[in-house]
């Protein structure tokens, strides 16, 4: 070995020398017959003795309950164990050291001043088990079912048959397709067959084909890793599919799907395999597909905006809700169930429907099927009188109770409507404009003379009170 050989390594005991001796912990290591080899400074403050002293002496002579001898003689090491010294409750670890697997030391540690700190310690990360349990269960909440068949109002024959048909669909692993027109309940549906099946306690995850951008919906589906794309950060996020993983998930609006990423899909529904974004690892997911729309695929297919292969692979148990308007009979059932929903919310207190006004429900169309309904009913709770148990047909927006009307009717009505806001509009204006025509007849945009005119038709006096 050369002078430059022997600098070079006399810098390196130094440099490590320094590393140890900067610890904030006492350091110590024994030979393999548990002789000092190496005191740190920092254990000897502690100790109140000379670090250097302790060189070559036993182990047992420098810390009177040594243990390094004898990790030294079993060579297993020892983690994280309570030591007193100077009546001190510490914790060290002493670990034996091999180079090309024969022993040539033992290193020991003080890891904290006092035991205390460990208990502190324990207590911090009890708290934080606790939070990240918590966590873990909302997550969880927010990945579950939250509807059931209970949830799904209807006496129809229709439907009845329909809840048995889902509720076999439920059993099986085979994809579903849910169709119906807008507001019909289909998420409520794909709810119900993942909430009575046997993946019920594994994740339900949801997307909305068509509320994610063309250009995010590949990475929401499949995942992406760091740098796969402009913007996608240094971190890998998982894909929905892997999110379903023993689960279900659920595509809504699956129509809307790029036609581009449909051969995609296919070959994840048949190889239950993803690739990230970016990524070149295979990852498995067994997952339950349960798709929905509102559109015609079969017209889709014909308009050349969804592939036939896919639909076929898709469409295995199909479940079509009939509107509402082709089942009056549950008009008046799933109006009772919203209003006991929508008491909470409004804070009222509406127990049931005047017969009129039931009548009038029964007889509307609802093109916005049973989300129509829900809201016009919210409008109808959050107007009424707090005190008051029954929804009447005043209560009902004009518009439905015009349906009931004859087309005379309606246009008598109408023209009543109309004449009754122009008079109190012209009562409104004479008031705040003290009487003064000229002033009023500007304010509403007309002549004078038509003015006169006007309150002449509905007996205005020329001064009022």
């Amino acid at each position: 070995m050369n002078n430059d050989d022997v600098n070079n390594l006399q810098e390196k005991v130094r440099l490590y020398e320094a590393v140890l001796n900067n610890m904030l912990r006492g350091v110590i290591i024994t030979d393999p017959e548990g002789y000092v080899i190496f005191f740190s400074e920092t254990y000897g403050k502690f100790l109140r003795i000379d670090p250097k002293a302790q060189i070559g002496k036993h182990c047992t002579e420098a810390v009177k309950n040594s243990r390094m001898h004898i990790v030294a003689k079993t060579s297993i090491a020892e983690i994280n164990l309570p030591q007193r010294i100077l009546g001190h409750d510490m914790v060290v670890q002493r670990i034996p050291i091999r180079v090309d697997g024969k022993l040539e030391a033992v290193f020991g540690q003080v890891m904290f001043e006092n035991v205390k700190d460990v208990s502190t310690l324990a207590e911090k990360l009890d708290f934080l088990e606790s939070k990240v349990k918590f966590y873990e269960k909302e997550l969880q909440n927010l990945r579950s079912a939250k509807y059931n068949f209970e949830s799904i109002v209807g006496k129809s024959q229709s439907m009845i048959e329909l809840k048995k048909h889902a509720l076999k669909a439920a059993k099986v692993n085979a994809p579903v397709l849910i169709t119906g027109e807008s507001g019909t309940g289909k998420e409520l549906f794909a709810h119900a067959v993942h909430g009575a099946s046997e993946r019920r306690a594994l994740p339900f995850i949801r997307l909305n084909c068509a509320a994610i951008p063309k250009d995010l919906l590949e990475a929401e589906l499949f995942g992406y890793e760091p740098g796969a794309f402009t913007g996608a950060g240094s971190k890998s996020k998982p894909g929905k599919f892997e999110l379903a993983h023993q689960g279900s998930i659920f595509l809504d609006e699956i129509s809307e799907l790029p036609l581009e990423m449909q051969p995609k899909l296919l070959r994840v529904l048949e190889e239950k395999e993803v690739e990230r974004l970016g990524g070149t690892r295979v990852i498995k997911c067994n997952f339950r597909l349960i798709a929905a729309t509102h559109k015609n695929l079969e017209e889709c297919i014909k308009n050349g905006n969804f592939r036939k292969d896919l639909y076929y692979r898709l469409n295995v148990i199909p479940l079509h809700i009939p509107p509402l308007r082709k089942r009056k009979e549950d008009i008046a059932a799933t109006a009772k169930h919203l209003i006991r929903k929508l008491n909470k919310d409004c804070g009222t207190n509406i127990r049931k429907f005047s017969p009129d006004a039931t009548k009038i429900l029964k007889n509307y169309d609802w093109p916005g099927n049973v989300r129509e309904l829900s809201n016009i009913l919210e409008r109808i709770l959050c107007s009424i009188n707090r005190i008051e148990d029954t929804v009447q047909i005043e209560h009902l927006p004009i518009f439905l109770s015009l349906k009931e009307k004859s087309a005379k009717t309606q246009a008598t009505l109408l023209k009543t409507i109309i004449e009754e806001s122009e008079k109190e509009a012209l009562l409104q204006t004479l008031r705040i404009s003290n009487n003064n025509k000229n002033k009023a007849a500007k304010v509403l945009g007309i002549h004078r003379t038509a003015l006169y005119k006007k309150m002449k038709k509905y007996n205005l006096p020329l001064t009022l009170s």
